[in-house]
């Protein structure tokens, strides 16, 4: 091979490295995975970065944010330096650049985080578990379906909640027929969570019934 060849593959080698990638494009062109992968550095034994944070993308998305700590460290080729330097680096970030983001003070401040569930053809349940603070720590599905006793359990809906140790909940649903007025069902249905919660010690804040055009929500009309 000869120099100018050898030259060539050499550049283009480099610029697919995220780092490098990132210094000539910007961080914005740069993949999930490849930010992660720049964030932990190097690989482990027979596992290269990118393995590890295609890995770590796949928690991500099933988990949301924060994930579990146990379950990014349980990653093949992460440990606890890895792990810490995900987590201290993103929460970093959310305090210095994203500090009200996700911080609730009324049921207007939730419908934007959830409103993209509103032209769903059926109906989707969802629990937002709060911390302290009110931020939003979780928005997690927890059926699809027409909203039922069945579908909707207190332990389907507290269980999430309790294992991101949120201070209290809020859940909502859509209503695919634009209609925002709760049925004798979702009614029931508060009633029952609004009695759970009480039992757990995680209050229920309200219960959103939203569409695309808006939402009703329990608490503002003192149903709760």
């Amino acid at each position: 091979m000869n120099n100018h060849v050898f030259e060539s593959v050499l550049k283009l080698n480099v610029n697919e490295k995220p780092r490098e990638k990132l210094l000539l494009k910007g961080a914005e062109s740069l993949s999930d995975a490849e930010l992660l992968a720049i964030l932990i550095g190097s690989g482990y034994k027979d596992r290269n970065v990118e393995a590890i944070a295609l890995d770590l993308v796949k928690v991500f998305d099933m988990y949301g944010f924060p994930p579990p700590v146990a379950v990014v460290s349980a990653v093949r080729g992460m440990g606890t330096a890895k792990t810490s330097l995900i987590f201290a680096g993103t929460e970093f970030c959310r305090r210095r650049f994203m500090p009200d983001q996700k911080r609730i003070s009324s049921p207007g401040d939730m419908y934007p985080f959830i409103r993209h569930y509103a032209d769903r053809e059926q109906e989707t349940f969802l629990s937002i578990s709060l911390n302290g603070a009110y931020e939003i720590k979780e928005i997690h599905v927890v059926s699809i379906g027409i909203l039922n006793r069945s579908l909707v359990h207190p332990r389907e809906v507290f269980s999430r909640a309790i294992s991101c140790n949120a201070a209290a909940l809020v859940v909502a649903h859509n209503h695919p027929s634009g209609s925002v007025e709760p049925s004798s069902e979702d009614r029931e249905v508060t009633r029952r969570l609004k009695d759970a919660g009480e039992i757990l010690g995680i209050s229920l804040l309200d219960h959103l019934v939203f569409s695309p055009q808006g939402y009703f929500s329990f608490m503002e009309e003192g149903q709760l």
